[in-house]
Formats: structure tokens, C-alpha cells, sequence
């Protein structure tokens, strides 16, 4: 039998509140029962205050009301959950920019590099899944975005794979500036985990959906 995890969530979120409901009523018979018992076996010459009871009551309430409170943050933020699934269903299949690796399958990737503006020269370092350094190419003092073609210098395209940008901003010969450019990579699923609404990119990467800064249509 197949079933629908964000409707599983749903159901549990929805179920989750009677059922603490119950465990509250029937702690609070268990209570009432042993203060009964409290007040038949106190001792007749120094019988327990009054304002003892109305304390222990009024304890037992607020402790009632914070579990009810929870309860109703528990819901609503699974509701807010599914609601941001379904808003975000659209981006699938969608260009989304993020600071994440890029994803190279032979098809040319856009990135956003942001230069600092007193820059004379700007460098873009390309770096593998491993982090080594594949690739240095200069690049215009400019937030344009360009296309990385991963093509070697001998002309071969780069593996595919997951790969990061960055770009050094330099000014008189020294570098003042390194910061990781942003890049366009297909959306392939939006998933929810632990409360948080997430994009996975193609390859695979795995993204907040706050942390997207762009959506595109392909191509």
C-alpha cells in the first residue's frame, strides 16, 4: 500500500492534539483522585491549608493549558508546512538560484558572480565535488550573469558533477574580495523535513527553499 508522506503528516499533525486531550483528562481524574485521597487521610489537628489545594490546582491548570498550547503550535506548524509544499510544487522543474553547487551534465551553467565594484581585475575559480581547483578564467568586473561552458583548455568538457564558483575580486595585484557566486540549477523535487521546506537539485543537492534567491524558466 502506497502512501502520501505530506498527507501522512497531515493526519498525524491533526490527530496529535485529541489524543494529548485524553492523556490530560485522564491525568487529571488521576489527580483529583489523589487529592481526595489527600483530604480523607490528612491529620483532623493540622488539617492541610486550603490555599495548599487552590495551589496544586492551579498548577495542574497551567501545566494543562502549555501542553494544550504546544499542541496548537504542533498543528499549525504543519499546516504551514504542507501549505508551503504545495505553494512551491510550481518551482519543480524550475531554474533556481542559490549559493549551492552548481550541477554540470555537459549543458552550459549560469552563474551570478558578484565582484566587489572597486575591483581592476576579477578571477572565477571553478572547483570540483573534492574542492580542488579545476579551473582559474578571468571574468569582467560585472553582476551580468555568464555561462561556464566546462570546457578544459585542451577543449574536453569537465566530468559531470557537482561544482562550485568562486570569485576573487583584486584591486592593485591584491585581492580584496572572495565571495561564492551564485548559479541556476534545475529543481527536481520540493520536500518537507523537520518543518523546513526543502528544494532538491538536480544532482541531488538538497537546499532550504529560503535560501533560493531566484526562479526561472529554463533555457
Amino acid at each position: 500500500m502506497i502512501t502520501d508522506p505530506i498527507a501522512g503528516a497531515g493526519a498525524s499533525a491533526a490527530t496529535a492534539p485529541s489524543a494529548s486531550a485524553r492523556k490530560i483528562s485522564s491525568d487529571f481524574q488521576t489527580f483529583l483522585e489523589m487529592l481526595t485521597v489527600q483530604m480523607e487521610n490528612q491529620d483532623p489537628l493540622n488539617p492541610i491549608d486550603s490555599s495548599d489545594y487552590a495551589v496544586q490546582l492551579a498548577t495542574f491548570s497551567s501545566v494543562e493549558q502549555q501542553v494544550q498550547t504546544n499542541d496548537l503550535l504542533t498543528a499549525l506548524s504543519a499546516q504551514m508546512t504542507t501549505t508551503g509544499l504545495a505553494d512551491l510544487s510550481g518551482w519543480v522543474g524550475q531554474e533556481a538560484r542559490t549559493s549551492a553547487a552548481g550541477y554540470f551534465s555537459g549543458a552550459p551553467i549560469t552563474i551570478v558572480p558578484t565582484p566587489a565594484s572597486v575591483a581592476d581585475t576579477v578571477e572565477l575559480i571553478v572547483r570540483n565535488d573534492r574542492g580542488t581547483e579545476v579551473q582559474r578564467l578571468p571574468l569582467p568586473v560585472s553582476d551580468e550573469p555568464i555561462q561556464w561552458a566546462g570546457v578544459q583548455a585542451n577543449g574536453q568538457p569537465f566530468a559531470p558533477g557537482q561544482y562550485t564558483f568562486d570569485v576573487v575580486s583584486s584591486a592593485n595585484g591584491e585581492v580584496i574580495a572572495t565571495s561564492t557566486a551564485e548559479t541556476y540549477t534545475l529543481v527536481r523535487e520540493v520536500f518537507a523535513q523537520s518543518g523546513q521546506v526543502y528544494v532538491r537539485l538536480d544532482g541531488g543537492t538538497p537546499v532550504l527553499a529560503s535560501s533560493v534567491t531566484a526562479v526561472r524558466q529554463p533555457g
